[in-house]
């Protein structure tokens, strides 16, 4: 074991035990570590990789609160914005994706503490714009949550169902990216050999963050939604 891979388990550890907790956050906590010990190309592959199989993991658990008429339009906006995020990923540096969507998620934050973020967008072109913005930055730069998480604060949906829905939308998210990833050469051999040396710390966050999900009440959980894009969106802002 060496520096290099002891700094990105420990990322990796963090990012799904939020991931395990919140339902989402994985991409927006390990970005923040990962391009330091990889590629960040290499690093955008393995978390959808691993952000697809336990989206499943995660909703099995909630299924029975899963509602599938609040994002079908949703799951619509992804498909259609993915592959001009694939195609970002392949060509482009991410720097500066990653600092609009951080600017993004700061005035965001700002909103909600000042109280003028709206309690609720009604509409299916809200749910498709959302659903392309995330199939865009989850195809682009590995931060598929933002948009979606946006959009889902200002439903009046309980914590379950917060994370049954957006575990759903995750399982064709991701899936749908992965393709474009396979389409785009980008599952490497490389990206093989960083899904298995990082499976363990990835599987016990997943686990641990899990475990706590039931201990958080419904105020307490918007509040950690809107720190943990607080604090992604300044990385973001930071680090690019």
């Amino acid at each position: 074991m060496n520096v290099a891979w002891a700094v990105g388990a420990l990322g990796i550890f963090v990012a799904h035990f939020v991931y395990g907790l919140a339902g989402f956050g994985v991409g927006l906590v390990a970005m923040s570590v990962l391009p330091f010990v990889m590629a960040p190309a290499a690093a955008v592959v393995l978390l959808t990789l691993y952000a697809f199989v336990f989206s499943v993991v995660i909703f099995v658990s909630v299924r029975h609160d899963f509602m599938p008429g609040a994002i079908a339009w949703l799951l619509l906006g992804t498909v259609l914005g993915t592959p001009l995020g694939v195609y970002v990923l392949a060509v482009a540096p991410a720097s500066v994706v990653n600092r609009l969507i951080g600017a993004t998620l700061v005035v965001v934050v700002a909103l909600e503490f000042a109280g003028k973020m709206p309690r609720r967008l009604e509409g299916r072109h809200w749910q498709i714009g959302a659903g392309v913005l995330s199939g865009l930055t989850g195809g682009a730069v590995g931060l598929p949550g933002p948009p979606f998480i946006i959009y889902a604060a200002t439903q009046p949906w309980s914590p379950r169902a917060f994370k049954a829905n957006i575990q759903a939308f995750f399982v064709v998210n991701q899936g749908v990216i992965l393709v474009g990833y396979w389409m785009a050469g980008l599952l490497t051999r490389e990206v093989a050999r960083l899904t298995v040396i990082y499976v363990v710390p990835a599987v016990a966050g997943i686990a641990l963050g899990m475990s706590l999900f039931n201990r958080v009440d419904p105020v307490r959980f918007r509040r950690i939604v809107f720190a943990l894009l607080a604090v992604s969106g300044v990385m973001l802002l930071v680090f690019g």
